[in-house]
């Protein structure tokens, strides 16, 4: 028996699974949460690189104990993580500041000065405008930065002791050229010469990053030889995980962000910005529209009505495609994709009774779904197509949510069997590694990923979403101005048929 540890460190929280690739089955799971350290500034969003130390290994532990697992058979291990953060080390790689996350927007004038800079976009929530905010606001922590790592980079280092990245996280920096999957050292440089240098060598897809430190072993109770593959972004692992390993497979992921993504055999590169230029974890691409406000919108109004998801669910099934006009932007901690950094959420469309609980948690999810509608004209506009859709991620668990977005993209809708696709997509990369296959291949070759019925968009439904969907472009820009958005404005916004 050849069994795998994946890791997922998110924002909320982290996962393990120890998963059994001759059987293609999850033997054991574990979970710890976590949350943010208080925001120092509007828009700030924190948290120490060590809480995602202690909230992994709290996890793996939790999934070793499961008795379905026998610890000695675990051959690899891999680790996903949230994209964008800033780890900064000094010269003994120790962390000289809390990490500035993917969600924090306090750095968007920063982000607009080297987008200026560069002559292209940058979103504010990118690893690069968080390294010229300390230079210029904490020069007694920059004096000190001698390494840049992502959270997964950090995590690595913990678990082995090398400093490696590879080419999906390493995309999401914005000093990385895509086309030819390696830094763009120009770009790094224009912020501080010193940058480059404390850059982590980029590994390959396949390779692998080494062993885990003895010591580490013994105290998780893993096996002293234990492989540790390269491991990547959330977005790249969950891409994995939810059998995006061909074209034509698009994937939405419900989280505290949402992302819309597929896998394209070439690079692609808007020159808005609007979809990230990611690379994946296989050798490929991975195009992503990614929106800051998902999940969270939901919280929000379960928080507000004192009702749990389940009962807001039933509610809302029982109202109508569209919520007869009513619209909510769900802009709670700005947006990235159209690029409005300082745009709030707004309910609009208010009559009578509106603002029952089923009704508004409705137009929360068809709200969260439009925001990620958005993309889909723009990765057609650069030939990424779609003949089916995947949903992944906790939202995914909620079939309202599923329906509602098989009608919005126009598409059939399926939700793999297992919900933590991207700790999934973590073993499964260990997996190939550890095989010695390259993993794109080795990923095809899993069967039994996804239901066998879809939910199948429902005409009338798709006709009130598209309604909707004009409605709520128009409402945002009226609000908070074109960022980015006219550019679809003339693209085809009928759902793409299967």
């Amino acid at each position: 028996m050849a069994l795998f540890l994946g890791l997922d460190a998110g924002t909320q929280g982290a996962k393990a699974l120890v998963w059994d690739a001759e059987a293609d089955r999850v033997l054991g799971r574990g979970a710890a949460s976590y949350g943010l350290l208080p925001a120092r500034e509007p828009g700030g969003a924190e948290q120490h690189p060590w809480t995602w130390v202690e909230g992994v290994e709290a996890a793996i532990a939790q999934a070793l104990a499961d008795p379905a697992v026998e610890p000695r058979a675990i051959r690899g291990l891999a680790v996903s993580a949230q994209q964008h953060g800033f780890v900064p080390l000094d010269e003994s790689n120790e962390v000289i500041r809390p990490a500035r996350l993917w969600c924090d927007t306090a750095t968007a004038a920063e982000a607009a000065e080297l987008a200026s800079r560069w002559g292209r976009p940058l979103p504010a929530g990118y690893t690069a405008s968080k390294v010229l905010w300390l230079k210029r606001h904490e020069p007694e922590h920059f004096a000190r930065l001698r390494r840049v790592l992502l959270p997964h980079d950090f995590l690595n280092l913990h678990l082995t002791g090398v400093v490696a990245t590879e080419a999906g996280d390493a995309s999401g920096t914005g000093w990385f050229d895509p086309e030819r999957r390696d830094w763009d050292t120009a770009a790094a440089a224009s912020i501080d010469d010193r940058l480059p240098a404390m850059l982590p060598p980029i590994l390959r897809p396949d390779e692998p990053l080494g062993r885990i430190r003895p010591g580490l072993a013994a105290r998780l109770g893993l096996p002293k030889d234990l492989l540790v593959a390269p491991g990547s972004g959330d977005n790249m692992m969950s891409a994995l995980g939810a059998g995006a390993v061909r074209e034509g497979v698009l994937v939405v992921s419900l989280g505290t962000s949402g992302t819309l993504f597929a896998r394209s055999e070439r690079p692609v590169v808007d020159p808005e910005g609007l979809i990230a230029p990611f690379c994946d974890a296989t050798g490929a691409w991975l195009p992503l529209l990614c929106t800051m406000n998902c999940t969270t919108v939901l919280e929000e109004v379960r928080s507000a009505f004192g009702l749990d998801l389940e009962r807001l669910t039933e509610l809302a099934a029982a109202e109508p495609a569209g919520c007869d006009g009513l619209t909510f932007l769900p802009y709670l901690a700005g947006e990235r994709a159209p690029d409005w950094p300082h745009a709030r959420a707004a309910i609009l469309g208010l009559g009578p009774g509106s603002l029952r609980p089923g009704r508004v948690f409705r137009a929360a999810l068809e709200g969260a779904t439009l925001a990620l509608r958005f993309g889909l004209e723009r990765l057609l506009r650069f030939g990424v197509h779609g003949d089916e859709l995947r949903v992944v991620g906790g939202g995914s668990r909620n079939r309202l949510w599923r329906r509602i977005l098989a009608d919005a993209f126009g598409l059939p809708v399926q939700a793999p069997a297992e919900k933590e696709s991207a700790a999934l997509g973590a073993a499964i990369q260990a997996a190939a590694v550890w095989s010695g296959r390259p993993v794109a291949s080795f990923a095809r070759s899993l069967r039994g990923r996804v239901p066998a019925e879809p939910i199948l968009p429902d005409p009338a439904a798709q006709s009130a979403l598209r309604d909707a969907l004009d409605r709520f472009r128009r409402l945002g820009r009226a609000l908070f101005g074109s960022g980015g958005a006219a550019a679809v404005e003339n693209a085809n916004t009928d759902p793409i048929s299967p």
